[in-house]
């Protein structure tokens, strides 16, 4: 009964600090539209050979990728312009709209 309650108000604890947020899909997909699309694509696969196709992407990974290019610890000029006016919900946003897409079979390489 001690671990039940030990875990009930750890999980309590998370979710009124803000760590533990759900994502919301049609804001994703707003958000792509007005930041992502003209370069990977309104579902992440993108036709031109020079931009990486993220639709299908596993969200954990597109939520990472995002947050260090914000904080730096990715380089990429572009990306990290790109990121770094996106909020912590903007970023599980648009992970949770683009692992949600269908991943294009062609690889652009």
């Amino acid at each position: 009964m001690k671990n039940y309650v030990i875990a009930a108000l750890s999980g309590a604890a998370l979710i009124l600090s803000g760590q533990l947020m759900a994502a919301d899909l049609d804001a994703g997909k707003s958000k792509a539209a007005e930041v992502c699309a003209s370069c990977h694509g309104a579902d992440g696969n993108s036709p031109a050979p020079n931009f990486p196709k993220i639709g299908g992407q596993y969200r954990t990974y597109l939520a990472k990728a995002l947050n260090d290019y914000k904080s730096g610890n990715r380089k990429d000029p572009v990306m990290a312009g790109m990121a770094a006016s996106l909020t912590p919900a903007d970023i599980e946003n648009l992970a949770f709209y683009y692992s949600s897409q269908s991943g294009s079979l062609n690889s652009n390489k």
